[in-house]
């Protein structure tokens, strides 16, 4: 399910959302008893896309839970980015406070040990047409906002409104949801202007619910709340935490809500211990991890090669104060690589961009700077059954051979792999590849720099937010020097990078795509030609390309697992071959180092970022923690 496609903003509560919204024009009207509503289509507590859920409609809590978890405690984390500006995470403009989506409930909820899979939250049930053209949600009896009020079927169809018409990620992803109608006293229906597209009773599943007389209502200097805006007024929300005070762009604290409404409901419990969650920002990674090695941060994700290697020597580790694990997952990994934007008219040629590949040495840099921790990352669906291998055929060939005069000729000849370099001959002899590429493509050499026909220089520069990637990409700029290729780094603060990424100002930006085992409307956000001239979508390349357009259809429109493999192969494909980015690399697992205080259950889920389930799942343990301050006192 194509959760990841706005999964960052809708289901992956920890990172919370960039989603952009630019007013509250009215778009879809709630009309009582329109709209389809079947009072004999079948109601279920959960809905998957893989076969039957796991759990039945009686069970009492996730598997991967202790329902026993005491509730209390604080935990310190860095937030990801090293700034915030608005406490509200659906402006449009703005970087939002790291985790304020967990503020929102959202109608369904997935669980994190089974892919593509919603049980209710807000919604007591669900139900959908046979043909998919629409699908129904009961509104729980005891579902309340913050403030004690109801949420009704009127707060969801508000939601919807906001979102899908001013937001264009939201308007993307759901943009087969034609309208949303009150059909009952607490019944919503969502109805389709398609039919056969199995995905989107679990994409509207993951509307977070907004309260529309908050919204609709002034703030303490009287004037009508705007959720296009961002804001310091700590908003209403209806999850099992709130925000209790902000530092605007330094810190944000959350506090559990002890009376939350879903504290006792099967997908909640054992859920959301911490009693504090606060999130520290830093505008570098070395100051952040010198302040949780001095016990002013708990918890700590890693994400440097050379700090997992070489900076975990010191005291409080040595003492056994501080824990440090790795944690499998079962996650698709993402495809993470330096993407071109194909807006700027130098990275429009395939061969020049198959070039930039070329001249990236990944072996020199897993020795010399990754300490060997990394795989070379080579598909959209590494580590999946979705991952193209070998020479397309059955179904797959079958989609192909509908787009063969649209796509390369090698997606039918050749499989495609990431050059190699076994040692210095390799890697001149792709230098030397790649300026053939160049040549072919209309670049050269003169007077000292590869230009092009009107005499313009090759010039590329690498937008960066994190100073850790100046390390890897210094020495391929030497690479794309020695091929005439003028090359520079800039690295900007988070909010300017958010902005320039969301208006596609750059020339290379380091990317990530995350991926589930079941994609779906998402895609077209990623790589749909509709998103490219879109302003804050994912397609942040700026693909159009019709072959992909109509696989992405295809995949969305799949009426059974082999149909969406082959479609995912078949996309994995043609991205490939299309040399769209210069694929990086990624780790087999989550690394991470907490304080010894806290416990987590016997069973951890693997479907789930190591930040996500750690906060999601673990808890405060006072033994522990009374045991840490002791030995932190001798």
């Amino acid at each position: 399910m194509g959760r990841n496609g706005v999964s960052g903003a809708l289901g992956d509560r920890i990172f919370g959302c960039f989603i952009a919204v630019l007013g509250l024009a009215a778009g879809l009207v709630a009309l009582p008893g329109a709209g389809f509503s079947d009072p004999t289509a079948p109601r279920q507590h959960a809905i998957s896309l893989l076969g039957a859920p796991k759990y039945g409609a009686d069970f009492k809590h996730f598997d991967w839970i202790d329902p026993a978890a005491p509730k209390g405690g604080r935990v310190r984390l860095r937030a990801p980015s090293g700034t915030y500006d608005s406490l509200n995470p659906f402006a449009q403009k703005g970087l939002p406070a790291v985790w304020s989506n967990v503020v929102h409930d959202t109608l369904m909820v997935a669980s994190l040990d089974e892919p593509a899979t919603e049980y209710g939250l807000v919604a007591e049930w669900i139900s959908h047409a046979p043909d998919f053209s629409s699908t129904s949600f009961g509104i729980r009896p005891e579902a309340r906002f913050h403030d004690g009020r109801p949420i009704t079927p009127e707060d969801v169809v508000f939601s919807l409104t906001v979102l899908k018409k001013s937001s264009p990620r939201y308007q993307i992803y759901f943009k087969n949801v034609a309208r949303a109608v009150v059909t009952g006293e607490r019944t919503v229906t969502f109805e389709f202007d398609v039919k056969g597209n199995r995905e989107l009773p679990m994409v509207v599943g993951s509307l977070p619910v907004l309260a529309k007389h908050y919204w609709e209502g002034k703030d303490a200097n009287g004037e009508t709340r705007d959720i296009a805006r961002g804001t310091s007024e700590i908003p209403l929300g209806s999850g099992p935490y709130r925000i209790k005070s902000a530092d605007m762009g330094r810190s944000v604290t959350y506090e559990r809500v002890d009376d939350w409404w879903a504290r006792d409901l099967p997908v909640a419990r054992g859920q959301w211990n911490f009693g504090e969650v606060r999130f520290e920002y830093f505008r570098d990674a070395v100051p952040a991890f010198e302040a949780f090695k001095a016990g002013e941060l708990d918890f700590w994700a890693e994400s440097s090669a050379k700090s997992w290697a070489m900076g975990y020597d010191f005291d409080a580790l040595r003492r056994g104060l501080v824990k440090r694990d790795e944690w499998s997952n079962d996650l698709v990994t993402p495809m993470q690589g330096f993407a071109f934007n194909l807006r700027r008219p130098q990275f429009q040629d395939w061969r020049v961009r198959r070039a930039f590949n070329l001249a990236f040495d990944f072996e020199w840099a897993s020795k010399n700077i990754l300490f060997d921790q990394y795989t070379r990352v080579g598909s959209y669906f590494e580590n999946s059954e979705l991952k193209a291998t070998g020479l397309p055929e059955g179904r797959e060939l079958e989609l192909l051979e509908s787009v063969r005069d649209l796509v390369p000729t090698e997606v039918f000849t050749s499989i495609y792999t990431n050059p190699v370099n076994s040692g210095p001959d390799e890697a001149r002899r792709h230098l030397a590849e790649a300026a053939r590429l160049l040549t072919a493509a209309g670049w050269k050499q003169h007077e000292g720099a590869l230009r092009n026909h009107h005499g313009e220089p090759f010039t590329a520069e690498f937008l960066i937010v994190s100073p850790e990637f100046e390390r890897i990409i210094q020495p391929y700029s030497a690479a794309l020097g020695r091929l005439g290729i003028k090359t520079s780094i800039r690295i900007v603060d988070s909010a300017q990078y958010r902005r320039r990424l969301n208006t596609f100002d750059f020339d290379i930006v380091v990317a990530g795509f995350r991926q589930t085992v079941t994609p779906g409307n998402e895609q077209r956000d990623y790589w749909g030609s509709a998103a490219a001239d879109s302003e804050g979508s994912r397609n942040v390349i700026g693909i159009k390309n019709p072959a992909i357009d109509r696989i992405i259809e295809k995949l969305i429109f799949a009426k059974d697992r082999a149909e969406l493999v082959a479609a995912s192969r078949a996309l994995d494909r043609i991205l490939l071959w299309n040399h769209y980015l210069v694929p990086q690399w990624y780790v087999p697992k989550d690394r991470v180092a907490m304080w010894d205080m806290f416990s987590g259950p016997e069973r951890k889920p693997t479907h789930a970022q190591a930040t996500s389930r750690f906060l999601q799942v673990w808890w405060h343990d006072k033994a522990a923690a009374a045991r840490l301050a002791d030995a932190r006192r001798r």
